[in-house]
């Protein structure tokens, strides 16, 4: 693939995920989510503003921001998203037609789509529309890791359901995220080996899910220090306590 063509999808991705959803709908609401709540213009405060139901809608449209672009990408350019070619170094990672494409065209496309998925979610964390600032890249980031299919998407499903428990037990959003980031590339690694990949093509996908889960912790550095001081809200809808300071 031309490196021009590769730019364009990678501004492309990048625009995708920087379309601000939750201010959108909150406009539509009359509510500008950035003066309200946390200020953060993600899902959770869009949800305490106006409503669980849109803050339901905006998260899946914050996911589908991370999901689209990454499969798109995967389908236009004929990823064989199923498909494993020995070519003498272990199993690699198909780009194009498996008899015509060695290692190399193979690690090169993996490095190529996983990059795809991480600009959609650095759009999401610096919107340009949003004087490059945003949200902190939970759904998104989980939206794209459902698209690098199938590698990281059970990984991502299995960090989703961790995300879930630890919101539910502890109430804290913004503490379950930070777990679920720090799992994915750890699973991802796993679901690497299972599959049979290439050590090469396991350390660049364990590699840039790990640069993923880096800015969605950074992200929540303040919620860690509100728990560590112990002045954290808890989420309301995790049944614990009043509604919480965290978001995605």
């Amino acid at each position: 693939m031309a490196v021009e063509i590769w730019l364009l999808w990678l501004v492309g991705a990048f625009l995708c995920g920087s379309i601000p959803f939750a201010v959108i709908l909150g406009k539509a609401k009359g509510v500008d989510i950035r003066k309200v709540g946390s200020g953060n213009p993600g899902a959770t405060n869009l949800g305490r503003a106006v409503g669980k139901k849109w803050g339901f809608v905006c998260f899946g449209l914050d996911v589908a921001k991370g999901l689209v672009p990454t499969l798109l990408y995967a389908h236009g350019y004929e990823i064989e998203v199923m498909t494993w070619v020995e070519s003498g170094r272990g199993n690699a990672f198909a780009l194009g037609e498996p008899e015509t494409i060695d290692h190399t065209a193979g690690m090169m496309g993996s490095v190529q789509w996983v990059l795809i998925a991480v600009a959609a979610v650095c759009g999401h964390v610096f919107s340009p529309f949003l004087k490059f600032k945003g949200g902190k890249g939970v759904a998104t980031g989980l939206g794209a890791a459902l698209g690098l299919f199938p590698i990281v998407t059970v990984p991502g499903l299995i960090a989703f359901a961790l995300w879930y428990a630890v919101c539910k037990l502890s109430g804290y959003v913004g503490l379950a995220s930070v777990i679920a980031a720090g799992s994915l590339p750890v699973l991802t690694i796993v679901s690497g080996l299972v599959l049979g990949l290439s050590p090469g093509e396991i350390a660049v996908f364990a590699g840039l899910t790990g640069v993923l889960a880096a800015l969605v912790i950074v992200r929540h550095r303040g919620n860690l220090a509100r728990i560590r001081a112990g002045t954290e809200p808890k989420a309301a809808w995790t049944g614990k306590a009043r509604p919480s300071a965290s978001d995605e």
